[in-house]
Protein backbone atom coordinates (compact mmCIF):
# COMPACT_ATOMS: atom_id res chain seq x y z
CA UNK A 1 0.00 0.00 0.00
CA UNK A 2 1.49 3.34 -0.91
CA UNK A 3 1.52 5.90 1.92
CA UNK A 4 1.04 9.42 1.62
CA UNK A 5 2.72 11.42 4.19
CA UNK A 6 0.87 14.45 5.94
CA UNK A 7 3.20 15.44 8.43
CA UNK A 8 4.11 19.24 9.26
CA UNK A 9 7.89 18.17 8.99
CA UNK A 10 9.97 16.87 8.39
CA UNK A 11 7.65 16.44 4.99
CA UNK A 12 7.01 14.17 2.34
CA UNK A 13 9.70 14.70 -0.41
CA UNK A 14 9.47 13.66 -3.89
CA UNK A 15 9.34 10.13 -4.99
CA UNK A 16 11.63 10.94 -8.01
CA UNK A 17 14.47 12.36 -5.51
CA UNK A 18 14.00 9.96 -2.85
CA UNK A 19 14.54 7.06 -5.54
CA UNK A 20 17.86 9.07 -7.04
CA UNK A 21 19.28 9.54 -3.50
CA UNK A 22 19.04 5.72 -3.04
CA UNK A 23 20.70 5.03 -6.44
CA UNK A 24 23.94 7.44 -5.38
CA UNK A 25 23.84 6.61 -2.19
CA UNK A 26 26.51 4.28 -1.65
CA UNK A 27 28.51 5.71 -5.32
CA UNK A 28 28.00 9.06 -5.95
CA UNK A 29 28.93 10.17 -9.86
CA UNK A 30 31.21 6.73 -10.01
CA UNK A 31 33.68 7.99 -7.63
CA UNK A 32 32.62 4.45 -4.80
CA UNK A 33 31.30 6.42 -1.91
CA UNK A 34 28.39 8.12 -0.91
CA UNK A 35 27.97 11.95 -1.22
CA UNK A 36 27.77 12.07 2.86
CA UNK A 37 31.00 10.53 2.65
CA UNK A 38 33.34 12.79 0.92
CA UNK A 39 35.01 15.73 2.62
CA UNK A 40 33.25 18.87 2.02
CA UNK A 41 36.42 20.75 0.32
CA UNK A 42 36.22 17.56 -2.61
CA UNK A 43 35.13 19.40 -5.95
CA UNK A 44 32.31 16.77 -6.39
CA UNK A 45 30.71 18.42 -3.10
CA UNK A 46 31.95 21.69 -4.25
CA UNK A 47 29.50 21.03 -7.43
CA UNK A 48 26.94 20.09 -5.17
CA UNK A 49 26.90 23.10 -3.29
CA UNK A 50 27.22 25.60 -6.48
CA UNK A 51 24.22 23.45 -8.26
CA UNK A 52 22.08 23.84 -4.95
CA UNK A 53 22.77 27.69 -4.85
CA UNK A 54 22.68 28.40 -8.77
CA UNK A 55 18.88 26.30 -8.31
CA UNK A 56 17.51 28.58 -5.28
CA UNK A 57 18.69 31.78 -7.28
CA UNK A 58 17.47 30.85 -10.75
CA UNK A 59 13.94 29.56 -9.12
CA UNK A 60 13.23 31.86 -6.66
CA UNK A 61 15.34 34.99 -9.03
CA UNK A 62 17.52 35.86 -6.06
CA UNK A 63 19.27 39.33 -7.06
CA UNK A 64 23.08 39.30 -7.03
CA UNK A 65 22.80 41.74 -3.98
CA UNK A 66 21.56 38.74 -1.81
CA UNK A 67 23.70 35.69 -0.83
CA UNK A 68 22.54 32.44 -0.31
CA UNK A 69 23.82 30.09 2.77
CA UNK A 70 23.22 27.06 4.94
CA UNK A 71 23.11 27.42 8.66
CA UNK A 72 22.64 24.29 10.91
CA UNK A 73 20.38 24.70 13.43
CA UNK A 74 17.17 25.31 11.46
CA UNK A 75 14.58 28.23 11.81
CA UNK A 76 15.31 28.53 15.53
CA UNK A 77 18.53 28.63 15.62
CA UNK A 78 18.05 31.73 13.40
CA UNK A 79 15.61 33.38 16.12
CA UNK A 80 18.78 34.26 18.16
CA UNK A 81 20.95 34.83 15.20
CA UNK A 82 18.56 37.25 14.03
CA UNK A 83 18.89 39.92 16.76
CA UNK A 84 22.53 38.88 17.62
CA UNK A 85 23.07 40.34 14.29
CA UNK A 86 20.89 42.60 13.11
CA UNK A 87 20.02 44.53 16.37
CA UNK A 88 20.70 48.25 16.05
CA UNK A 89 21.03 49.63 19.57
CA UNK A 90 17.95 52.33 20.10
CA UNK A 91 16.25 50.99 17.35
CA UNK A 92 13.71 48.74 17.86
CA UNK A 93 12.98 45.13 16.52
CA UNK A 94 9.65 45.09 15.16
CA UNK A 95 7.13 41.52 14.70
CA UNK A 96 3.93 41.11 13.33
CA UNK A 97 3.17 37.79 16.31
CA UNK A 98 0.63 35.58 14.26
CA UNK A 99 1.11 32.03 15.82
CA UNK A 100 3.78 30.02 17.71
CA UNK A 101 6.47 30.37 15.81
CA UNK A 102 7.17 34.01 15.46
CA UNK A 103 5.76 34.12 19.23
CA UNK A 104 9.09 31.84 19.85
CA UNK A 105 11.09 34.93 17.50
CA UNK A 106 9.85 37.79 19.82
CA UNK A 107 11.19 35.52 22.60
CA UNK A 108 14.57 34.76 21.87
CA UNK A 109 14.62 38.93 20.22
CA UNK A 110 13.85 40.10 23.96
CA UNK A 111 17.31 39.11 25.30
CA UNK A 112 19.49 41.07 22.84
CA UNK A 113 17.44 44.48 22.95
CA UNK A 114 13.70 46.20 22.33
CA UNK A 115 10.69 44.64 20.69
CA UNK A 116 7.74 45.58 19.69
CA UNK A 117 4.58 44.17 18.53
CA UNK A 118 2.81 45.98 15.38
CA UNK A 119 0.54 43.48 14.09
CA UNK A 120 -1.21 40.44 16.22
CA UNK A 121 -3.74 37.99 16.27
CA UNK A 122 -2.94 36.42 19.28
CA UNK A 123 -6.00 37.12 21.00
CA UNK A 124 -8.34 35.38 18.38
CA UNK A 125 -6.20 31.99 18.62
CA UNK A 126 -4.28 33.03 15.48
CA UNK A 127 -7.45 32.53 13.65
CA UNK A 128 -6.39 34.97 10.58
CA UNK A 129 -3.93 37.54 9.51
CA UNK A 130 -3.79 41.07 10.12
CA UNK A 131 -4.47 42.96 7.36
CA UNK A 132 -0.72 43.28 5.77
CA UNK A 133 -1.51 46.66 4.40
CA UNK A 134 -2.43 48.14 7.47
CA UNK A 135 0.55 47.13 8.69
CA UNK A 136 3.04 50.22 9.24
CA UNK A 137 6.83 48.92 10.84
CA UNK A 138 8.50 51.99 11.11
CA UNK A 139 11.12 53.92 8.59
CA UNK A 140 14.20 53.42 11.20
CA UNK A 141 13.54 50.22 13.44
CA UNK A 142 16.09 47.50 12.87
CA UNK A 143 14.02 45.09 10.88
CA UNK A 144 10.47 44.09 10.67
CA UNK A 145 9.99 40.32 11.05
CA UNK A 146 7.42 38.31 10.17
CA UNK A 147 6.75 34.69 9.41
CA UNK A 148 4.90 34.33 6.17
CA UNK A 149 2.67 31.03 6.96
CA UNK A 150 1.97 29.44 10.13
CA UNK A 151 2.02 25.69 10.26
CA UNK A 152 0.58 25.08 13.63
CA UNK A 153 -2.82 27.55 12.89
CA UNK A 154 -3.00 27.24 9.12
CA UNK A 155 -2.68 30.55 8.51
CA UNK A 156 -1.07 32.30 5.90
CA UNK A 157 0.46 35.43 4.38
CA UNK A 158 -1.78 36.17 1.00
CA UNK A 159 -0.23 39.24 0.14
CA UNK A 160 2.81 41.19 2.02
CA UNK A 161 3.57 44.53 3.99
CA UNK A 162 5.53 47.20 2.04
CA UNK A 163 8.61 48.20 4.69
CA UNK A 164 10.89 50.65 4.55
CA UNK A 165 12.84 49.05 7.31
CA UNK A 166 14.41 45.35 6.25
CA UNK A 167 11.59 42.86 6.34
CA UNK A 168 12.77 39.38 7.80
CA UNK A 169 11.03 36.44 6.99
CA UNK A 170 10.22 32.96 8.13
CA UNK A 171 9.38 30.50 5.17
CA UNK A 172 10.12 27.50 6.96
CA UNK A 173 6.91 26.34 5.78
CA UNK A 174 6.57 28.03 2.33
CA UNK A 175 9.66 28.53 0.79
CA UNK A 176 9.40 28.01 -3.40
CA UNK A 177 6.00 27.29 -2.98
CA UNK A 178 4.65 30.33 -4.86
CA UNK A 179 6.35 33.22 -6.78
CA UNK A 180 7.05 36.23 -4.66
CA UNK A 181 9.81 39.43 -4.97
CA UNK A 182 12.95 38.38 -2.91
CA UNK A 183 13.99 42.11 -3.49
CA UNK A 184 11.09 43.12 -0.62
CA UNK A 185 12.56 41.60 1.78
CA UNK A 186 16.30 42.01 3.80
CA UNK A 187 16.57 38.25 4.41
CA UNK A 188 14.32 35.15 4.07
CA UNK A 189 15.26 32.33 5.75
CA UNK A 190 13.49 28.66 6.29
CA UNK A 191 14.35 25.30 7.78
CA UNK A 192 14.68 22.52 5.62
CA UNK A 193 12.84 20.04 6.39
CA UNK A 194 9.18 20.70 4.91
CA UNK A 195 9.87 22.15 1.00
CA UNK A 196 13.87 21.92 0.35
CA UNK A 197 14.95 18.51 2.23
CA UNK A 198 15.77 16.40 5.41
CA UNK A 199 15.83 18.50 8.76
CA UNK A 200 19.06 20.27 10.39
CA UNK A 201 19.53 23.34 8.41
CA UNK A 202 18.24 26.12 7.61
CA UNK A 203 18.55 28.24 4.31
CA UNK A 204 19.08 31.68 4.83
CA UNK A 205 18.94 34.54 1.68
CA UNK A 206 20.33 37.38 3.29
CA UNK A 207 21.10 41.20 1.34
CA UNK A 208 24.16 41.67 1.53
CA UNK A 209 24.67 45.11 3.16
CA UNK A 210 22.67 43.93 6.20
CA UNK A 211 25.56 41.14 6.81
CA UNK A 212 27.76 44.59 7.80
CA UNK A 213 25.49 45.26 10.55
CA UNK A 214 27.20 42.13 13.40
CA UNK A 215 28.54 43.41 16.00
CA UNK A 216 32.42 42.38 16.66
CA UNK A 217 31.42 40.22 20.14
CA UNK A 218 29.31 38.14 18.09
CA UNK A 219 30.87 34.63 18.29
CA UNK A 220 32.40 33.04 14.86
CA UNK A 221 29.74 30.58 14.17
CA UNK A 222 26.86 32.95 14.87
CA UNK A 223 27.99 35.14 12.33
CA UNK A 224 26.06 35.61 8.88
CA UNK A 225 29.49 36.84 7.42
CA UNK A 226 31.05 33.53 8.53
CA UNK A 227 28.64 31.69 6.27
CA UNK A 228 28.69 34.42 3.41
CA UNK A 229 32.35 34.70 3.15
CA UNK A 230 33.48 31.49 2.97
CA UNK A 231 30.49 29.77 0.94
CA UNK A 232 28.98 28.09 3.65
CA UNK A 233 32.40 26.45 3.44
CA UNK A 234 34.06 27.79 6.98
CA UNK A 235 33.49 24.36 8.96
CA UNK A 236 31.97 21.68 7.83
CA UNK A 237 28.52 21.69 6.64
CA UNK A 238 25.21 19.85 6.08
CA UNK A 239 26.50 17.80 3.20
CA UNK A 240 23.98 15.67 2.85
CA UNK A 241 21.29 17.72 3.58
CA UNK A 242 22.53 20.23 0.79
CA UNK A 243 22.84 17.48 -1.69
CA UNK A 244 19.23 16.69 -0.93
CA UNK A 245 18.20 20.03 -1.07
CA UNK A 246 20.36 20.37 -4.22
CA UNK A 247 17.99 17.35 -5.60
CA UNK A 248 14.60 18.65 -4.60
CA UNK A 249 15.68 22.24 -6.25
CA UNK A 250 16.75 19.98 -9.50
CA UNK A 251 13.20 18.38 -9.54
CA UNK A 252 11.64 22.11 -8.88
CA UNK A 253 13.01 23.20 -12.37
CA UNK A 254 12.21 20.02 -13.77
CA UNK A 255 8.89 19.79 -13.59
CA UNK A 256 8.42 23.87 -14.41
CA UNK A 257 9.73 25.92 -11.87
CA UNK A 258 7.97 28.12 -9.30
CA UNK A 259 5.20 28.80 -11.85
CA UNK A 260 4.55 24.83 -12.02
CA UNK A 261 4.92 24.33 -7.96
CA UNK A 262 2.58 27.29 -7.51
CA UNK A 263 -0.30 26.20 -9.88
CA UNK A 264 -0.25 22.48 -8.13
CA UNK A 265 -0.63 24.06 -4.66
CA UNK A 266 -3.38 26.13 -5.55
CA UNK A 267 -5.41 23.43 -7.07
CA UNK A 268 -4.72 20.79 -4.17
CA UNK A 269 -5.72 23.65 -1.62
CA UNK A 270 -8.63 23.92 -3.51
CA UNK A 271 -9.98 20.40 -3.36
CA UNK A 272 -9.67 19.83 0.30
CA UNK A 273 -11.01 23.30 1.10
CA UNK A 274 -14.03 22.29 -1.10
CA UNK A 275 -14.02 19.34 0.83
CA UNK A 276 -13.99 20.64 4.44
CA UNK A 277 -16.99 23.80 3.10
CA UNK A 278 -18.80 21.23 1.64
CA UNK A 279 -19.34 19.15 4.56
CA UNK A 280 -22.29 20.69 5.95
CA UNK A 281 -20.38 21.50 9.19
CA UNK A 282 -19.18 17.80 9.88
CA UNK A 283 -15.79 19.12 8.92
CA UNK A 284 -15.13 23.04 10.29
CA UNK A 285 -11.75 24.90 9.22
CA UNK A 286 -11.41 27.65 11.91
CA UNK A 287 -9.44 30.04 9.57
CA UNK A 288 -10.71 33.04 8.30
CA UNK A 289 -11.31 32.87 4.29
CA UNK A 290 -8.46 35.14 3.74
CA UNK A 291 -5.82 33.41 5.68
CA UNK A 292 -6.03 30.22 4.69
CA UNK A 293 -3.00 28.30 4.41
CA UNK A 294 -2.43 26.21 1.22
CA UNK A 295 0.74 24.33 2.58
CA UNK A 296 -1.11 23.52 6.26
CA UNK A 297 -4.94 22.65 6.09
CA UNK A 298 -6.35 22.51 9.67
CA UNK A 299 -10.15 21.62 10.51
CA UNK A 300 -11.99 20.22 13.49
CA UNK A 301 -14.50 17.48 13.79
CA UNK A 302 -17.91 17.38 15.75
CA UNK A 303 -15.90 15.72 19.00
CA UNK A 304 -12.15 14.87 20.40
CA UNK A 305 -13.46 11.50 20.27
CA UNK A 306 -14.17 11.36 16.05
CA UNK A 307 -10.62 13.29 15.48
CA UNK A 308 -9.37 10.26 17.49
CA UNK A 309 -11.04 8.06 15.15
CA UNK A 310 -10.39 9.80 11.85
CA UNK A 311 -6.71 9.82 12.36
CA UNK A 312 -6.83 5.78 13.53
CA UNK A 313 -8.59 4.65 10.33
CA UNK A 314 -6.81 7.35 8.13
CA UNK A 315 -3.57 6.02 9.34
CA UNK A 316 -4.88 2.37 8.46
CA UNK A 317 -5.32 3.40 5.26
CA UNK A 318 -2.06 5.01 3.96
CA UNK A 319 -2.40 8.34 5.21
CA UNK A 320 -0.19 8.96 8.01
CA UNK A 321 0.64 12.55 10.47
CA UNK A 322 -2.80 14.15 10.35
CA UNK A 323 -3.29 14.52 13.91
CA UNK A 324 -2.87 18.32 14.35
CA UNK A 325 -0.20 19.56 16.71
CA UNK A 326 -0.44 19.04 20.20
CA UNK A 327 -1.27 22.79 21.40
CA UNK A 328 -3.86 23.01 19.02
CA UNK A 329 -5.34 19.47 18.41
CA UNK A 330 -8.04 18.71 15.52
CA UNK A 331 -6.43 17.36 12.09
CA UNK A 332 -3.99 19.05 9.70
CA UNK A 333 -2.76 18.00 6.36
CA UNK A 334 0.11 19.55 5.63
CA UNK A 335 0.25 19.58 1.71
CA UNK A 336 3.58 20.74 0.99
CA UNK A 337 5.09 20.90 -2.45
CA UNK A 338 5.93 17.30 -2.83
CA UNK A 339 2.52 16.07 -2.09
CA UNK A 340 0.64 14.93 -5.44
CA UNK A 341 -2.60 15.35 -5.95
CA UNK A 342 -3.04 11.93 -5.85
CA UNK A 343 -2.74 11.98 -2.19
CA UNK A 344 -5.13 14.62 -1.62
CA UNK A 345 -7.63 13.06 -3.81
CA UNK A 346 -7.23 10.16 -1.69
CA UNK A 347 -7.61 12.15 1.70
CA UNK A 348 -10.83 13.62 -0.50
CA UNK A 349 -12.17 10.29 -1.02
CA UNK A 350 -11.57 9.42 2.28
CA UNK A 351 -13.56 11.91 4.48
CA UNK A 352 -16.06 11.98 2.58
CA UNK A 353 -16.95 7.82 3.46
CA UNK A 354 -15.54 8.69 7.27
CA UNK A 355 -18.62 11.37 6.89
CA UNK A 356 -21.29 9.37 5.39
CA UNK A 357 -20.39 6.16 8.41
CA UNK A 358 -20.03 8.73 11.03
Amino acid sequence: MKVFNFNAGPATLPDVVMERAQKEFCDYMGSGCGIMEHSHRHKLFEGVLARANENIRTIMEVPENYDIVYIQGGASMQFAMIPMNLYVPGKAMEFADTGTWSAKAIKEAKLFGETKIIASSKEDKYTYIPDPAKMTPSEDASFFHITSNNTIYGTQYQTFPESKCPMLADMSSDIMSRKLDVSKFGMIYAGAQKNLGPSGMAVVIIRKDLVERTPANVPTMLRYATYTENDSLYNTPPTFGIYMLSLVTDWVREIGGIEEVEKRNNAKAALLYSAIDGSEGFYRNPVAADSRSKMNVIWRLPSEELEAEFVKAATAAGMIGLKGHRSAGGIRASIYNAMPMEGIEKLVDFMADFRKTH
